[in-house]
């Protein structure tokens, strides 16, 4: 086989320097999923049953504060009611009973039959588990996969809502046709909101995964094993050229908020330099996100609808 032009077969220019890694974006997945979804809206209010999703806030954290923020303008462009529950001043008059605050709240909303989807900002407040709190979550309204039945559910093979960035992770590589069957898969994080239910989305697709967390002694002896690197740290500039294999995907799912208010990955954009493909951040699992999140509110909806709740 011979080089392209200016190309060596190693991956690199013929001058011997690294060429850049092709720019996994999600824009153009998420504008798909958007017009989809809009459709659906469109369809339910036209019935009668116009989708509705709440959003519980309970920290001023900034990131998640954006990533609401940026979550209500989407909704409000497909035509999907958003309201955001700030629990924040009750929990600041009362900390000790935080977890009780959302949970009640929780409760409250899976029981109104305008709301078709739940989903809780992170972080929490000190003392509370989201893994236990997203229990309060009807499961036919868990549209973001926190409660443990829908986790439960999707570690079995069973039908659920995925949390909408696993989901956004899975979809981001297929549609840029990344294969995933017999390769190395390495996910960097362990949350149960990205990197265990990344995990097992990984192995349903035939992938070799390994996770690695904050305990796992030689990180870059880990990476640099990987066909594909999933990095769901939230460490800014966590993973540098040196974690990275030539010509390995790396998706990157880091949204660290940086002093100027815009976003930075976990992932440092030197890593470009290396692999075959890296997502950009902004632009790359977050529209995804975002839009499989909608997505999974209209889906609720409909389904809802049919059962007659």
């Amino acid at each position: 086989m011979k080089p392209l032009p200016g190309k060596s077969l190693s991956g690199k220019s013929l001058s011997g320097k690294s060429l850049p890694g092709k720019s996994l974006s999600g824009r153009e997945l998420a504008a798909d999923i958007r017009a989809g979804t809009a459709a659906q809206a469109a369809e339910l209010t036209a019935a009668g049953r116009p989708p509705r999703l709440a959003v519980v806030t309970a920290t001023a954290d900034e990131a998640s504060a954006w990533y609401v923020r940026s979550l209500a303008m989407a909704a409000a462009k497909a035509s999907i009611g958003c309201d955001v529950i700030d629990l924040i001043p009750a929990i600041a008059d009362a900390p000790e009973n935080a977890a009780a605050i959302i949970r009640a709240a929780l409760a409250e909303l899976s029981g109104s039959p305008a709301v078709h989807g739940i989903i809780v900002a992170t972080p929490l407040p000190a003392g509370a588990r989201l893994a236990e709190l997203a229990a309060a979550i009807a499961r036919g309204k868990d549209v973001d996969g926190a409660n443990p039945a829908s986790l439960g559910r999707i570690m079995t093979g069973l039908p659920a809502f995925a949390p909408a960035t696993a989901e956004a992770v899975v979809r981001l590589l297929e549609h840029h046709r990344i294969a995933l069957a017999g390769r190395h898969a390495v996910v960097v994080g362990r949350s149960a909101v990205v990197g265990k239910p990344l995990a097992h989305l990984l192995l349903d697709r035939d992938a070799t995964v390994t996770i690695c967390h904050s305990r796992t002694r030689d990180l870059a002896a880990m990476t640099v094993l990987a066909d594909v690197l999933v990095v769901a740290a939230g460490r800014a500039g966590l993973i540098g050229p040196e974690h990275v294999a030539p010509g390995a995907t790396v998706i990157d799912v880091g949204t660290n908020v940086t002093p100027d208010g815009g976003l930075a990955g976990d992932v440092d954009p030197k890593v470009g330099q290396v692999a075959g493909a890296l997502s950009p951040v902004p632009g790359g699992v977050g529209p995804v996100t975002t839009a499989l999140l909608l997505r999974h509110v209209t889906e609720a909806a409909a389904r809802l609808a049919e059962d007659g709740s």
